[in-house]
């Protein structure tokens, strides 16, 4: 059972706090009209819509975006928080948004091309009651990497590495 493993691993991480320690890695490069991304055995891939010179033929970098929300609630929630907070979750979806204006990507005058108006919907079925499952959301709040990501300001390096052909 998820409860027993995670306690085991809290146990494990406690006594060797370096184990719990990673550094993950996605690896994206351009096939053909799509980027390809990797990470270890597992790869997916990206393209733009058709009038942003893409052929639509993947999810959006901006879709991929919002299913690393949706996935860490839905995932984390049901495998992680629910077993150690012995919270029985029956069924879990989670839906998200935003609002863009793809005229920003196209450098056109005075439209950003942020994300904006991010949303979340967690629908979590369960025979506890409500104080429980709330216990769970917050917990969710407090611990997701992707939800804090998006919420808190977080610097990203970046570098250019030009190689000539």
């Amino acid at each position: 059972m998820n409860r027993e493993r995670i306690e085991e691993t809290v146990r494990l991480w406690q006594a060797e706090p370096d184990k719990a320690k990673g550094k993950p890695t996605v690896i994206a490069r351009a096939e053909g009209s799509k980027a390809v991304m990797e990470h270890g055995s597992f790869s997916w891939h990206t393209d733009m819509p058709v009038p942003l010179g893409g052929t639509n033929e993947a999810p959006s970098p901006t879709a991929l975006l919002l299913s690393a929300l949706a996935g860490c609630a839905v995932v984390f929630i049901r495998d992680t928080l629910a077993p150690q907070l012995g919270v029985t979750v029956d069924a879990i979806k989670a839906t998200a948004q935003c609002e863009t204006d793809a005229r920003g990507l196209l450098g056109m005058d005075g439209v950003a091309p942020d994300v904006g108006n991010v949303g979340l919907t967690i629908a979590i079925q369960s025979p506890e009651d409500e104080d429980a499952v709330r216990r769970v959301y917050q917990t969710w709040q407090e611990r997701c990497p992707v939800y804090l990501a998006l919420t808190k300001a977080l610097p990203v390096a970046t570098t250019l590495d030009i190689k000539r052909s």
